[in-house]
């Protein structure tokens, strides 16, 4: 779901904005280059590969032997060593943690489930973060839930968007803070309720969406807390869209990584000048649950911060063979472009599911404005039938993998507080695949000479929308 609210795409109106934003686009935030990043960071780093495990820090021969494996199970090895090293060099806390089981959780139905066990268990304490909590059938399961975990001696943290939320009544809210959970708004729409000291940051939503309980399972992905999840959307291609429930995916985590989204929360819960949290091991020992090498990629406001951005370019730049992504808003700038028609051209197979239909009419369209580009770069695009296309993932070179709640436009890029969990290996790698091919299999491709037929009315709608990619 976007945060800006968007009616028809047509009149004067639109156009007056369209010119505005021309006009004070200069005083926008940007992205770092990350080619000359790239060159500098990693040509500058003699660091070894560095890996966490449940009791520390491998060596680095144990940590270049893990990725070595990597290599060895596919033909990726420059996207393995240029990735690994760009994010150490620029972002510590985003080391690779082994010892991970991951489970893809495709849709609402299977997130829900997982997560709703996963809370039932808690013994120690629930640390929930997201951007929108609505009061509907689902939302009212959450907090009741919460709330009786709260009443069997369970510390429960919550973190909310103000206006990602902003539909939900505060009584809802309230509610769940008499039943002593302890609830802390993000970045109030208000600014009377902005608290001494912090400075009204209307742009800047935390869109993260990660749940983790006793340090030891977390969750994170697209998914927020709404009934527009509810059910599957395997098979619903034919019925109304309104009916259908909305495509997303989400990943539990068991494992030490689930200890680096713990610490995501934290750092929250701590820049929002959240209440004192209660005296408990927020980061115990976690023991290795699994083979999967995992790190958790967190961004935030500022240049130096925007991590995922990085990540992004990194990956796609350095592909090999295959780049696959996933999103519902794809409003790309140069350096996205230029590292996916890049790709294409040295004859990386790169495709681009999205959907058939928006809940944005602003990014919608503008996201087809560069249609045209992508098609005769050789990029492959498809639009998803059905329910709304929410996912936010990427699988490349069959090994690596990234589910999260960044979508590829300015908004997640540039303003918004996003997670992100990369999955290393083969395995996970393969399931994700098998889900985006399935994906593609209720979807429509798109091609140049139909493209180019399409009406003088969408065309009129891409052009004043793309004008508005700064702010979307």
């Amino acid at each position: 779901m976007k945060n800006l609210s968007t009616g028809p795409l047509m009149g004067p109106l639109f156009l007056s904005l369209a010119f505005l934003c021309l006009i004070i686009v200069s005083g926008c935030a940007s992205l770092p280059n990350v080619q000359k990043m790239m060159v500098h960071e990693i040509s500058s780093s003699d660091q070894p590969t560095k890996i966490m495990g449940p009791k520390g820090e491998f060596s680095s021969k144990t940590s270049k032997a893990m990725i070595k494996r990597l290599e060895g199970q596919v033909d990726a090895t420059r996207l393995l060593e240029q990735q690994v090293q760009l994010m150490q060099s620029v972002d510590y806390g985003s080391l690779l943690v082994a010892g991970n089981k991951v489970t893809l959780l495709v849709d609402g139905e299977a997130t829900y489930a997982a997560m709703f066990e996963a809370i039932e268990n808690a013994k120690e304490h629930i640390d929930f973060e997201t951007f929108i909590f609505e009061d509907d059938e689902v939302g009212k399961r959450f907090s009741d839930l919460l709330i009786q975990k709260s009443a069997e001696g369970v510390p429960v943290n919550l973190i909310y968007d103000s206006y990602g939320s902003k539909n939900t009544p505060v009584s809802f809210f309230q509610r769940l803070r008499d039943g002593g959970v302890l609830v802390l708004e993000f970045n109030p729409v208000n600014p009377l309720k902005v608290l001494k000291g912090k400075v009204w940051a209307l742009r800047n939503r935390d869109h993260r969406k990660i749940l983790v309980v006793d340090g030891a399972i977390a969750f994170t992905g697209g998914v927020n807390v709404s009934a527009v999840y509810s059910g599957s959307s395997a098979g619903w291609s034919h019925r109304e869209k309104k009916d259908e429930p909305w495509r997303d995916t989400h990943v539990r985590i068991e494992g030490p990584a689930a200890l680096r989204l713990q610490w995501q929360f934290m750092k929250t819960w701590e820049r929002q000048k959240g209440p004192a949290l209660p005296i408990k091991d927020y980061f115990p020992y976690v023991k290795q649950a699994g083979n999967t090498l995992v790190r958790v990629v967190g961004s935030l406001p500022g240049e130096r911060n925007r991590l995922i951005f990085m990540m992004y370019i990194s990956a796609i730049t350095h592909a090999e063979n295959s780049v696959y992504l996933t999103t519902p808003y794809f409003v790309p700038d140069d350096q996205m472009l230029k590292a996916l028609t890049d790709a294409a051209a040295r004859g990386v197979d790169v495709k681009i599911l999205l959907p058939g239909f928006s809940d944005s009419a602003l990014v919608f369209y503008a996201s087809r404005y560069y249609y045209t580009r992508l098609l005769k770069a050789g990029v492959q695009l498809f639009e998803r039938r059905g329910g709304m296309l929410h996912a936010k993932t990427a699988v490349i070179d069959d090994v690596w993998s990234t589910v999260g709640s960044s979508n590829l436009d300015n908004e997640s890029f540039l303003t918004n507080d996003e997670a992100n969990a990369v999955m290393l290996g083969r395995d996970f790698a393969d399931s994700m695949q098998a889900m985006f091919e399935k994906d593609l299999e209720e979807s429509d491709q798109i091609t140049l000479d139909e493209w180019e037929t399409r009406s003088l009315d969408n065309r009129m709608k891409e052009w004043p929308a793309h004008l508005l990619k700064h702010w979307l």
